[in-house]
């Protein structure tokens, strides 16, 4: 068999076994697939409750003015090029966690819906997984709140609340549409080659230090409308809040309406940011077993 008439097979193949397990999921009981996937959304609530405490502590002790990093770093630009850093290296710990390896690490409401859109979860598992990242978000900005105390409220933290900058909201709805879709994109790319997908997790943390340090002072930097939401109750601050729900989810559609219409482009083989685990998969995965 020639090389090209063995890949046709291998494609065939994954077609029918993704085929298959879309089959037998969608003949399962809702109950029971809720009962058996629900540390899987535990897991997601907790990722995205652990981000947010880690933006919480981060930008208090880099942005209150009574802090004594803040008083030894006053250019501004270097504090916001360091959360970026942090929060880079805080997401691709989550990735690849234990915990991320298994749920996927989409710890994202536009990520989860982008992979639904793609075929890659079933809709039961897409709503709890959204709902537990709304939630586990929130959780983990209000744990961060007791922990940082007064300086959580201070303007230059403010419950780490997400805002139009300069450009008003036409900018940050164009500047979070971009970003969202550059994310996306770079994930489809890595995660399903061979060679690169191992390190999706980091292609995406060094795009979150990337976005921080660079496109911050557009929007504040979301890409995730659970993110967003998690500021914005505690704060009282609703600004515009609809660029925060939106722009996320138009970008990260666009890049998928766009990568599986590039010529050559490799089928989206799986939901999860890192597969090449020994954890379970919850997901339609077209990985061959």
């Amino acid at each position: 068999m020639n090389t090209s008439a063995a890949i046709t097979d291998v494609q065939t193949r994954g077609k029918w076994l993704e085929a298959r397990d879309k089959y037998f999921l969608s003949m399962r009981a809702p109950s029971d697939i809720v009962r058996e996937h629900w540390p899987e959304y535990l897991m997601e609530a907790a990722g995205l409750g652990l981000f947010m405490i880690s933006a919480a502590v981060v930008t208090a002790l880099l942005e209150y003015p009574q802090s004594p990093f803040y008083l030894l770093l006053p250019d501004p630009t270097i504090r916001r090029a360091l959360i970026g850093i942090a929060m880079g290296l805080t997401a691709i710990g989550i990735i690849y966690s234990p915990w991320g390896k298994r749920s996927g690490a989409h710890l994202n409401p536009a990520v989860t819906v982008t992979f639904f859109r793609l075929g890659k979860i079933q809709g039961l598992d897409a709503f709890f997984y959204v709902v537990a990242q709304f939630v586990g978000g929130l959780i983990g900005l209000l744990v961060a709140a007791m922990a940082i105390g007064m300086a959580i409220e201070h303007p230059t933290v403010n419950y780490v609340v997400t805002v139009p900058g300069f450009g008003g909201a036409g900018m940050a709805f164009a500047a979070e549409t971009c970003i969202s879709f550059g994310l996306m994109l770079v994930v489809l790319i890595v995660s399903n080659q061979a060679k690169l997908n191992a390190w999706t997790g980091v292609f995406a943390g060094a795009l979150v230090a990337i976005y921080i340090a660079v496109e911050a002072p557009l929007s504040g930097m979301s890409m995730n409308p659970a993110r967003s939401f998690a500021s914005a109750l505690p704060a009282h601050l609703w600004t515009d809040f609809w660029v925060y729900l939106t722009a996320p989810l138009l970008g990260m559609l666009l890049a998928a309406e766009c990568y599986v219409r590039f010529p050559g482009a490799r089928r989206v083989l799986c939901a999860k940011l890192h597969h090449d685990n020994d954890k379970r998969c919850i997901f339609c995965c077209s990985y061959m077993t």
